[in-house]
């Protein structure tokens, strides 16, 4: 077994994305995703990695190495490109600052420049290493579950649910810094720019796919763990006007399908899935899917973790083969709690 295969990855800390059964902390010391192959390097306590995540510019970052060598090779397969290509990818020498420079260019407006914006992420990503480990885990996350992105570049360059993303962690530290009203003018101009509604007070995990990401809302108290996959239109919503916390808690290797309504400060348990179209108001355990609306739990499951499969086809008689091997009596079809 290589090293990738036996890596274990590190719980996302509390100021990162909360804690407890809803970020996927890991039981009995810890459970590595499956299958999907990635760097080790960004999630242990090596001396590369230190040398990679304190300094980015630092030689060994294979990720941003994959990024630069993609975009000399479609700078010389389309010269039109080239110019694109240079100014976005290989005039800077870090993920880091060329996340910058495509963000900033992306968000700009009459009263956001370009320059402004690419000066305030720059310091938020230099100085956060949380935030460069998450951008890469992020970037594998895409290039591993979703089929239509086959490069790294692809996703730096060209997929708004990866720059939402990456934007929304910028604007979630510059709220914890105390600069809410600038993280806020930044979610409004990230929800009209990528139609991503993520407010910056919400706490996400790492290794994060949000595939398409068209008509996605996040609310302020929400909490996503680990590994979580999320497609296009889900919402993880309140129930009212009350204050507090009121906004869904999803566990680690999620499956969040499209069009999915999650709402309350309900849970969705780690490895669940969410049938797409579905409306869940009520605690999801984990290892089910649920279906329907309103939601009801149809089956159980160990296997790996739906998030990293992107199987969202299951039918229901194999959740129903499934769930009889469960000594402790849960069976499909029963109404989520």
């Amino acid at each position: 077994m290589s090293s990738c295969e036996c890596l274990v990855v590190e719980k996302v800390s509390e100021d990162h994305a909360g804690g407890g059964e809803a970020t996927g902390e890991r039981r009995g010391g810890g459970r590595a995703p499956r299958s999907e192959a990635m760097f080790p390097i960004y999630v242990m306590g090596s001396s590369r990695a230190r040398a990679v995540l304190l300094d980015p510019s630092a030689a060994g970052d294979p990720i941003w190495e994959a990024v630069k060598a993609e975009a000399r090779s479609e700078a010389e397969k389309e010269p039109i490109l080239s110019s694109f290509l240079y100014a976005s990818v290989l005039s800077h020498d870090c993920l880091e600052r060329a996340l910058s420079f495509v963000l900033a260019n992306r968000l700009e407006d009459p009263t956001l420049l370009a320059t402004q914006l690419i000066d305030i992420f720059n310091d938020v990503m230099m100085n956060d290493v949380d935030i460069r480990r998450s951008i890469r885990l992020d970037a594998q996350a895409f290039k591993g579950r979703d089929p239509s992105c086959a490069q790294y570049s692809w996703a730096l360059l060209y997929l708004k649910g990866y720059h939402s993303l990456q934007s929304y962690r910028i604007a979630h530290v510059l709220w914890n810094q105390g600069r809410k009203v600038l993280a806020l003018a930044l979610q409004s101009r990230i929800s009209e720019v990528f139609a991503v509604d993520i407010h910056p007070a919400a706490k996400i995990g790492e290794g994060i796919l949000l595939d398409h990401g068209t008509g996605l809302v996040i609310g302020e108290t929400a909490v996503v763990g680990n590994w979580v996959s999320l497609m296009q239109g889900v919402t993880l919503g309140g129930t009212g006007k009350e204050h507090g916390d009121r906004h869904p808690k999803i566990g680690q290797g999620a499956l969040l399908g499209a069009g999915a309504t999650i709402l309350g400060n309900i849970t969705v348990g780690e490895g669940a899935m969410i049938a797409a179209g579905s409306l869940v108001l009520k605690h999801v355990p984990p290892h089910s899917m649920a279906v329907g609306n309103p939601a009801k739990v149809v089956g159980y499951t160990e296997k790996e973790d739906p998030s990293l499969t992107m199987k969202h086809d299951a039918r229901r008689d194999y959740f129903e083969h499934v769930a009889g091997s469960f000594p402790d009596g849960r069976s499909n079809g029963s109404v989520v709690k």
